[in-house]
């Protein structure tokens, strides 16, 4: 058999390296420890990349999915994790970028009737390494909930505009890991009111009630989680964003704030 062109290891005459080249949109099963059943599946979508030399005209594209089935069926944490260092040697590459992004599945009990409903959340780990052994990896988690306006409420006689809005927090941690449930219980503590899947009359009135006695700016939301955040030790940085979907204006509000702690 004639030996075939390999065309990505050719020479490339414009001298420009390449940050990150890989594969992006792969959808993927993953198994994700759960706190209070242990394990769940779900499906990720995955992005692969590393660093290209500026004398190589491309990178090997296959290698990348060998990588990623060599896990065979599902993918966890603990594999998540080694993947960087598995491309690092198949692509023989100085630096390795891996996003896993997936939806938790969370039954949520209504606050007064204990009706039970599934609730979903946007989680997101990027495992960043180097070929000299350092390794960054960030968690990410957009947690829902519910804002009522401070000053709408202050001047108004009969009520008070509420939205939904959305926390976007990312940590880096500084020991073991946090359950993600936690991370989301701290997150929907520091709103106006937590959002849920089912609610019954009683459950509606209760979170009415509750996020008019806790209003919050979108300022006042992430200054809460940060403040919440820098309580524990378990974190050496975090980002958290806030947007509100606002009902009363065509635009969103948004605030953020991000700390290096150690």
């Amino acid at each position: 058999m004639k030996e075939l062109r390999d065309t990505q290891n050719e020479h490339d005459s414009r001298h420009i390296s390449i940050d990150r080249v890989g594969v992006r949109g792969i959808r993927y099963p993953i198994v994700v420890r759960d706190k209070e059943h242990r394990t769940q599946s779900t499906v990720a979508t995955i992005a692969l990349m590393v660093d290209l030399p500026q004398q190589y005209k491309g990178t090997h594209m296959s290698r990348f999915i060998e990588a990623l089935h060599e896990h065979h069926r599902y993918l966890d944490v603990h594999s998540a994790v080694r993947l960087p260092d598995r491309l690092l040697q198949k692509l023989n590459a100085q630096r390795a970028h891996v996003e896993i992004e997936f939806p938790f599945f969370r039954m949520k009990k209504a606050p007064v009737t204990h009706r039970e409903g599934m609730m979903d959340y946007d989680v997101r780990f990027v495992i960043d390494a180097e070929r000299d052994g350092s390794e960054q990896f960030t968690l990410t988690i957009r947690v829902p909930l519910t804002t009522l306006c401070p000053c709408s409420r202050a001047m108004s006689e009969h009520g008070a505009h509420n939205q939904r809005g959305v926390v976007t927090y990312s940590v880096r941690f500084a020991g073991a890991p946090v359950w993600i449930e936690d991370l989301i219980d701290m997150i929907e503590d520091c709103g106006s009111c937590q959002l849920y899947s089912l609610l019954k009359r009683p459950d509606e009135k209760h979170v009415t009630d509750h996020a008019y006695e806790h209003p919050v700016f979108v300022e006042d939301l992430v200054r809460n989680v940060a403040v919440a955040t820098e309580r524990h030790n378990a974190f050496s940085w975090y980002r958290v964003e806030a947007e509100n979907y606002e009902s009363i204006h065509n635009h969103n509000a948004y605030a953020m704030v991000e700390r290096k702690l150690l």
